[in-house]
This record gives C-alpha cells, structure tokens and sequence, in this order.
C-alpha cells in the first residue's frame, strides 16, 4: 500500500483496493466479527497474541471514525483487554493514524507487552487523550499522528519519525523481547512465516475464551473512555 498525506474522510463504505476491506483477504485470521468490527490476528506478529481490531467499512485511521462506533469500540477493546491478560500479558493499544501506515484502513494493534508503559514525564507526546472526541479532533485539524495507550495512560504524538523511532523501540520492540526473547529484529516476511503456528496457539486459545464467557465486569476500565 502507498504511503502519503491524508486522503478525504472515507464516503466508501468499502473499498476494492484495499485490503482490509475485502474479507476474503483476512478471512483466515478472523476471530471475531461484529456489525461493524472484526478482530483479527495479525499476520505477521510481532509477538504471540498480536491482534488488531478493525472496523468493516472503509475509515483511514481511528481519528476518522464516527462516534457511533466508539461504544462498540470500547466494548471490543475489553474484551481483547481479558483474553490477553487471562492467557498472554496486559495489552498495550497503539495505532499509526496514517504516520508509517502500510495499509490505510483503520486498525488498532492490541500487543500482550506487560506493564510496560510510557512515561509522561518524557514529554514526546502532544496530549493526552481522555475522549476519542480529541483523536478526531486532532485528525480533522492536522492528519498524520501515531496513538498509544497503556494501562496508564493514552496519548497521541505529533508525526516526528525520531519520536516514533524511540517509542517504537522503548515500548513495543522492549517489550516484545521481554515477552518472547527475539533480541534481533525480523522483516515482516520472517515474522508471517514464523507466525503461522504463533497464530494457531492463539485461535486455540480465543475459542476457550469464548466459550469459557467474556465477562466486561471482570475488565479494568482503560483510560480512553
């Protein structure tokens, strides 16, 4: 997919050039499908139990998502919150926007990496979100940006690649290697032919969840509301 600025708000719901919008295309790695959302495993996983939320219809990043969806969102986001800490580690969320996109559709990366978290006394970050009112805010007023959320806190950055670089490898890459002891870095091919069994551990593991109950009172409520 090509990299750029920021296309025009989606008035497709789907489009044939995309990847995520053809469900034939992610069929394999679906584990859950709603109205308007589908969970899916990524197929080149960083780590065992990488997922990524995705919305059906054709949006360019989360900033560009309507607030009618953001029950269903938070709702989706719980319950990947207690299916990773039952069985993997607390998820951390983050999202590109479009800054470093590969495939422009909307998609939320949910990673088991732990309690590992960002420290706002850093001060990379341009605010701290505490509505998703604030992430369409920003996107309908600047476009790019990239998005994390911890246990702790959920903050959006202004698209700087030396930031990006260093939360990149502060937060996700340290806590990969703490959760599955890859100290060298893999291209995306290495991780898709590596994760084919990584993926099947985990759809084994969904299927239990589900079937053992999703219970939302049993979730800590993240911080994004």
């Amino acid at each position: 997919m090509q990299r750029g600025s920021m296309a025009s708000s989606g008035t497709e719901a789907t489009r044939s050039d995309c990847t995520f919008c053809q469900r034939n295309s992610v069929a394999t790695y679906i584990l859950k499908e709603t109205p308007t959302f589908r969970i899916v495993a990524d197929h080149a996983p960083l780590l065992e139990g990488h997922l990524l939320i995705v919305p059906r219809e054709h949006y360019n990043c989360y900033g560009d998502v309507p607030a009618q969806l953001d029950a269903e969102l938070l709702a989706l986001k719980r319950e990947v919150q207690q299916f990773l800490a039952k069985f993997y580690a607390p998820v951390v969320f983050w999202e590109h926007g479009i800054f470093r996109q590969t495939v422009f559709h909307a998609h939320l990366h949910c990673f088991p990496l732990g309690e590992i978290r960002y420290n706002l006394a850093d001060a990379l970050h341009e605010l701290v979100v505490t509505s998703r009112d604030a992430l369409r805010s920003w996107y309908a007023a600047h476009g790019h940006y990239f998005y994390l959320e911890d246990s702790h806190n959920a903050v959006l950055f202004a698209p700087h690649m030396e930031r990006y670089r260093r939360i990149a490898q502060e937060i996700l890459w340290t806590g990969a290697v703490a959760r599955n002891g890859q100290t060298v870095w893999r291209s995306p091919q290495q991780r898709y032919e590596e994760g084919k069994p990584l993926i099947e551990t985990m759809a084994a593991r969904w299927r239990a969840f589900q079937e053992s109950g999703f219970s939302p009172q049993a979730v800590k409520k993240y911080i994004t509301p």
